[in-house]
């Protein structure tokens, strides 16, 4: 694996540390280390919004855990959440008339590589309702996204190499313990953010990895 959410939950290796069976590899946990912070940074980029679109893929058994951690952080913040689910695009029309039914104020997409493949949809949806967006894959943000907050997938793909090299020396897959990233990043669209009339804090663009202007 180079990436994958949650194998435990989804029953693909028996532990991180001593995964057994033939899988091993990289594994990111979307629930604490994508999510929430990526509320948190989404609030802070839209200080003033108080309800927060949440679309995630349903057949993503790794998203579970991330609705729940992200409610709780969402208490903390005083926003509300509006949960809408989509496992493709034939999907996305009902979720975008629930958005602009309930006047989300932001929306935040989680992490799912069928939402990927169709994401020009999604940030053409964004662009329409004049919504403050935050992704989960930086390739939303090249494409004209607001924000996104991730795991750098191209670094855990450079990492996976190290496993093959093992494996191909003769180590067991079921002996090699399944890492979690060390590399995140924050990826601004200063371009977007200044068609939305948004100003996006100083203190935030200090910390972005990348800012497109």
């Amino acid at each position: 694996m180079a990436v994958s959410a949650d194998p435990v939950g989804i029953g693909l290796v028996a532990s991180l540390a001593r995964p057994g069976g033939n899988i091993t590899g990289l594994s990111f946990d979307v629930d604490l280390t994508v999510i929430t912070k990526a509320l948190e940074l989404l609030k802070e980029a839209v200080p003033r919004v108080r309800r927060v679109a949440v679309l995630s893929n349903p057949a993503n058994q790794g998203n579970a855990r991330a609705i729940r951690n992200v409610k709780v952080t969402a208490q903390s913040l005083g926003v509300q959440l509006q949960f809408l689910e989509a496992r493709g695009p034939e999907e996305f029309e009902g979720a975008f008339a629930a958005i602009a039914r309930e006047g989300a104020g932001a929306l935040l997409v989680v992490p799912d590589s069928v939402l990927g493949l169709h994401r020009v949809r999604l940030l053409d949806f964004a662009a329409r309702r004049r919504l403050p967006a935050m992704y989960g894959l930086r390739e939303y943000t090249e494409a004209g996204g607001l924000m996104s907050y991730a795991v750098d997938v191209r670094d855990s793909f450079r990492r996976a190499a190290t496993y093959v090299d093992k494996i191909l020396k003769g180590a067991k897959p079921g002996d090699l313990p399944i890492e979690q990233p060390t590399q995140f990043e924050l990826v601004i669209n200063l371009k977007t953010a200044k068609a939305l009339g948004l100003t996006i804090p100083p203190s935030l663009l200090q910390r972005a990895d990348q800012v497109i202007e």
